[in-house]
């Protein structure tokens, strides 16, 4: 009799573990908290390699860009402001001649001087490849990318 209950709670036990990771197959992004790829909202800009990226941190300008807002996040004073382009005291800044950490969580801005800490030693760093730079075809979707429109063009024949 103990026997039987085992093997019936144990038969139990994985049927409910396949239920849940069913789950989590069709609804990835309600289980998991993210959506998993997210490589046509990122600029051409954006460093190459990230399928998903929610935020950059930009350690030259010690400023934020939101990848799903399409804008950067940047101090004002004691207040961080949120607007699709820099304002002019960033006048000197390039997106294509800057290092980008890709950081995702929600308001990394509110742990800037972690963020500042942590990658100080990026800052000045030139070396980074881009997403307008790569050969990867996964990125010729972004309409910016300089293989857009052949992309496209193949794309319409099938």
């Amino acid at each position: 009799m103990k026997q039987s209950k085992f093997v019936f709670l144990l038969c139990a036990l994985i049927l409910a573990g396949l239920a849940v990771s069913s789950l989590n197959c069709m609804f990835p992004s309600t289980m998991s908290g993210q959506v998993g790829v997210n490589i046509y909202d990122q600029p051409v800009w954006g460093p190459e390699g990230y399928d998903y990226a929610e935020y950059y941190y930009i350690p030259d300008i010690d400023s934020y860009y939101s990848v799903s807002e399409h804008q950067y996040i940047y101090r004002d004073g004691s207040t961080w402001r949120h607007s699709p382009t820099l304002p002019n005291t960033y006048n000197g800044y390039d997106p294509y001649h800057s290092y980008k950490v890709v950081i995702n969580g929600s308001a990394p801005y509110e742990n800037d001087e972690i963020n500042q800490s942590k990658y100080r030693t990026y800052k000045g760093k030139r070396d980074q490849r881009m997403i307008r730079d790569s050969h990867d075809p996964k990125y010729f979707e972004i309409k910016d990318h300089p293989q857009h429109n052949q992309w496209e063009k193949e794309h319409q024949r099938h």
